[in-house]
């Protein structure tokens, strides 16, 4: 099932959703813009650091779909908690994991997942991002993009490790990324400044068991909205 993404503004992106365009597409022009204007050696060395991810077999050690969801109380955003089981007494929980709001391609991702919200909630599921962001980093993603859903902390990767999504930055992908931001600024300056969650997109049914798990080591991919909306549509089947 292919959802169509309709116009709305990106951060930092200065590209639009338009018709007919997939959540993939608008993040691969995005990439075509940003190495456009890179140097060759900093391509080299993000290409590098994908592969050692790549290498490391995360997508494989990570939970899996069919295994139990880890249980967790995170810190939201907007102040107060939320706890997975409570969630899911609710219903189904859409689970999306982001980098920071320092990451182009996170920002894509949430926008475009806050168009399919309304459609989320219709098939009485909640959408809950998470990312090892301090909570004010965390608020400042979810004003900046608009997000209408929770926004989650996970200081110092504790959640992200039980779900087995920690990898660790390449030395030469942490010297650039010191240079373009300062990683303590929206993690806390006791979290490690080479570790990472990877951009992974979890449907957890009621059962509070994995029933789709979207794991790349390429971070430039992401989860499309309309495999989200199809797994919920699937699970709403007897």
């Amino acid at each position: 099932m292919k959802y169509i993404l309709s116009a709305v503004l990106l951060f930092a992106t200065a590209i639009t959703f338009a018709e007919e365009k997939t959540l993939q597409s608008v993040i691969d022009a995005a990439k075509a813009k940003n190495r456009a204007k890179a140097d060759p050696e900093k391509l080299a060395a993000y290409a590098a650091g994908i592969e050692a991810v790549r290498k490391a077999e995360i997508t494989k050690s990570a939970k899996q779909e069919g295994e139990k969801a880890p249980e967790f109380t995170l810190p939201e955003a907007k102040g107060g908690t939320v706890n997975l089981s409570s969630e899911l007494k609710k219903g189904p929980v859409v689970l999306a994991w982001y980098r920071g709001g320092w990451c182009p391609y996170c920002n894509i991702q949430l926008a475009a997942y806050q168009q399919i919200l309304p459609q989320i909630e219709e098939l009485g599921a909640q959408l809950i991002a998470v990312s090892p962001e301090l909570p004010d980093s965390a608020l400042s993603t979810t004003e900046k993009n608009d997000l209408k859903f929770p926004v989650l902390s996970d200081q110092n990767l504790k959640v992200a490790a039980e779900y087995g999504l920690v990898f660790e930055l390449t030395p030469d992908v942490e010297k650039y990324y010191a240079g373009f931001f300062d990683m303590a600024e929206y993690n806390g300056e006791d979290a490690a400044k080479n570790e990472l969650p990877l951009a992974a997109t979890y449907v957890i049914g009621q059962n509070g068991k994995i029933a789709w798990a979207f794991l790349e080591s390429d971070y430039t991919k992401r989860a499309e909205p309309g495999d989200i909306l199809r797994v919920l549509n699937e699970l709403q089947k007897p």
